[in-house]
């Protein structure tokens, strides 16, 4: 066996975290914990996977679900075209393989939201097939390892780790040298202050010996990031207030939030009546309250918040026809996004 790949199993089977997506050859219960860990951290993803498999504990389950089931039980992780595909590929192993996991890559990374990640992580953990994963983890790593200059976010770089990948990978268990290359980028080599004093394969780390662990690995590309201005009415009527249901595509689809106008720019509370009538064609005569204003951070988009609250004597007249009438016992019946929630909590 190559002294590198000697040298992170035995720390692998020494220091692996106990988790049960580990503890299972089922493809529906990795492919379940791969979606969830996109964009989340275990200690989260972690509740979210026990839930998911209470409630939908097989792939027809889970295809025979309202999308609004799913996309409640997913509130809070963020990334919610994750529960869309989610439910998208289920109706497909549902129908178009009788509810077998499809078991081969090809077949795999064909379904809604997989890429070539999630596919060779099933592909590997489900079936032991000889796909390396690479994922930001693996990427850190490898960089690392041989001190690798090549942005790792440009795509044609990409196959330069994936020899290394596969030529590691040779003759050993491929679910157990994802799991360990995996393991090794998450708890020894850390974006922010790695433990290389502690590292297994530390005397083979080209990145240690040439002292440039801080600089590794390479990304070129900036993330750009929006502002937006999003304002945001509890409408109060009857002892009750509104939710509509957010349509097209963008941030939140299909997910419930408080009626909504959005804006190029701040706006002050002298000016937001004539708003409502542009939005909802009613002459609200009540008085209007700045709420709160809050700052919601996305990965490419920054919400400039503002909630204004509202009491009414006569039903709106709505321009959104999704638009349902709830009130603070009953409105978590219906999936918000966290920014709706976290000011609903407060009320």
């Amino acid at each position: 066996m190559n002294q590198i790949v000697l040298g992170i199993f035995n720390w692998y089977h020494k220091n692996a975290r106990n988790l049960p997506w580990r503890a299972t050859n089922d493809p529906y219960k990795i492919w379940l914990s791969e979606i969830i860990l996109q964009q989340t951290q275990i200690i989260q993803g972690l509740n979210y996977y026990e839930k998911f498999l209470e409630n939908f504990s097989s792939v027809n389950k889970l295809a025979k679900a309202d999308e609004d089931q799913i996309l409640k039980l997913w509130q809070g992780l963020g990334y919610y075209s994750r529960a869309r595909n989610l439910h998208k590929a289920a109706k497909i192993v549902s129908t178009q393989y009788n509810g077998s996991f499809p078991t081969t890559y090809s077949e795999i990374i064909k379904l809604p939201g997989v890429g070539e990640y999630t596919a060779s992580a099933i592909a590997s953990f489900a079936f032991e097939q000889a796909y390396p994963v690479l994922d930001g983890n693996v990427f850190r790593f490898i960089a690392r390892l041989y001190d690798i200059d090549l942005p790792i976010d440009e795509q044609k770089n990409r196959k330069v780790f994936m020899v290394l990948l596969n030529e590691l990978m040779q003759n050993q268990q491929p679910s157990t040298f994802n799991n360990a290359m995996m393991e090794m980028g998450a708890i020894i080599c850390k974006p922010q202050n790695p433990l290389c004093n502690v590292c297994p394969v530390q005397t083979f780390c080209e990145a240690y010996k040439n002292n440039t662990i801080a600089i590794r690995p390479v990304k070129n590309k900036k993330v750009k990031v929006s502002i937006r201005h999003l304002n945001f009415f509890f409408i109060e009527y009857n002892g009750g207030f509104y939710l509509e249901q957010r349509i097209g595509k963008g941030i939140w689809q299909n997910l419930f939030q408080l009626p909504l106008i959005e804006t190029k720019s701040v706006i002050k509370t002298p000016d937001i009546s004539e708003y409502l009538k542009a939005l909802y064609n009613y002459n609200i005569k009540s008085v209007i309250e700045h709420h709160q204003s809050v700052r919601h951070l996305l990965t490419h988009q920054t919400i400039e918040a503002q909630f204004w609250r509202i009491k009414v004597d006569q039903k709106p007249l709505f321009a959104n026809q999704n638009t349902v009438f709830t009130n603070l016992s009953n409105y978590k019946n219906f999936a918000v996004p966290k920014l709706i929630e976290n000011y609903l909590l407060l009320l």
